[in-house]
């Protein structure tokens, strides 16, 4: 059984008396990689903060192994924590050279050589070590910046939007790269990011925060999968929402037709829900009797995906493999595969979150762009 690291327990923080987080509380083992995901403004960066000790606690306690590290009215300093630290501008040393730079934490280190060229082999910058930050890429900045902060043997790392100055592909890249890092090292790890892309790739638990509430700290397969708020169903995977009543304990009728899923729901019959419904729910079926109008359509590659408009005026969206091309204006034949099916009561609560469009189609807003 794994060995619990960290522990957050009812933790309430945020700057001077502002009060951002509330009531947080957050589980990771040792060598396990964990992601706080969530929109700008939700929480994520200074519950990071304050688990780095940048931030005091208002309420509640952290900690780390053994020791507590902060709880209201103590706060033990970052540099005690035992805690590394990659941050979003990488914050090298522009008049060090590379090896120097990742040598800075154990400049009194009886193996610093040693450990300097590990580090310099595991990012792969051996033939970089004399070069200094202005003469490399961004990725090879924050290949350096990672190895820095592991030079000194952190019981945990935090990386902050790690790899939000780079491009889309060597954002992948690198974020797969880092995980393998981690993991060959056995180092525990803590990240924060707005990009779920990005949080599937690096972790192994994803805590999905909305205004300053840790909605749900799960797998990524649980996560997409078992939803626990329409908040999460919606952040996670595009998900759309469409009313519906309750059949029987896993079925469901819609405008769809009836769906039928893998999982059973104990509210009565007849019950008002929304259902989740996402992109890949959604198939191409040319025999079908089930009919959309193809109102959007965006390239993906190796996909495409179609917004799709229903008879009803509904609009949904769905992923075709790429060398099924339609025109935007075609009518086209899909057929719903929801075999896992998430549903939630349509209540006033729920209501009151949802964007209702001219389509009548109902979707959570868009967190990322609050």
């Amino acid at each position: 059984m794994s060995e619990l690291l960290l522990s957050l327990r009812d933790l309430a923080c945020g700057y001077g008396r502002h009060q951002i987080v509330q009531q947080l509380n957050l589980h990771l083992n040792a060598g396990d990689i964990g992601c706080l995901l969530g929109p700008s403004g939700c929480g994520k960066t200074t519950t990071l903060r304050a688990i780095a000790g940048f931030e005091p606690v208002h309420e509640g306690e952290i900690q780390l192994g053994d020791e507590v590290i902060s709880r209201a009215g103590f706060t033990l300093a970052p540099e005690k924590r035992r805690i590394g630290m990659v941050f979003q501008d990488y914050a090298l040393f522009p008049h060090l050279t590379v090896a120097d730079n990742i040598a800075f934490g154990i400049r009194q280190h009886p193996e610093r050589k040693r450990i300097t060229g590990e580090l310099l082999e595991l990012v792969k910058l051996g033939t970089l070590a004399r070069r200094y930050p202005h003469e490399l890429s961004g990725g090879q900045q924050q290949r350096v910046a990672l190895a820095r902060a592991l030079a000194p043997q952190p019981q945990l790392l935090l990386l902050d939007e790690p790899f939000s100055n780079l491009d889309g592909e060597l954002r992948r890249r690198l974020s797969h790269e880092v995980r393998d890092i981690l993991k060959m090292r056995g180092t525990s790890a803590i990240l924060v990011t707005h990009d779920q892309e990005e949080a599937f790739a690096v972790s192994d638990h994803v805590g999905v925060f909305k205004d300053g509430h840790l909605e749900q700290w799960d797998t990524p397969y649980n996560l997409y999968h078992e939803p626990l708020t329409p908040f999460v169903a919606s952040f996670i995977g595009q998900g759309y929402f469409i009313r519906g009543q309750l059949l029987s304990p896993e079925a469901v009728q819609t405008e769809l037709g009836p769906i039928r899923g893998n999982r059973a729901y104990t509210w009565p019959t007849g019950s008002a829900v929304d259902v989740l419904l996402r992109p890949d729910d959604i198939v191409h079926a040319p025999d079908s009797a089930l009919q959309a109008l193809i109102v959007g359509k965006t390239f993906l590659g190796a996909a495409t995906l179609y917004r799709l408009q229903l008879p009803t005026g509904t609009q949904l969206e769905s992923i075709f493999p790429s060398h099924v091309d339609y025109p935007t204006g075609a009518h086209v034949g899909i057929r719903i595969a929801a075999d896992h099916l998430v549903v939630f009561p349509a209540q006033g609560s729920i209501a009151a979150q949802l964007k209702l469009g001219e389509s009548g189609v109902r979707r959570y807003q868009d967190a990322s762009a609050s």
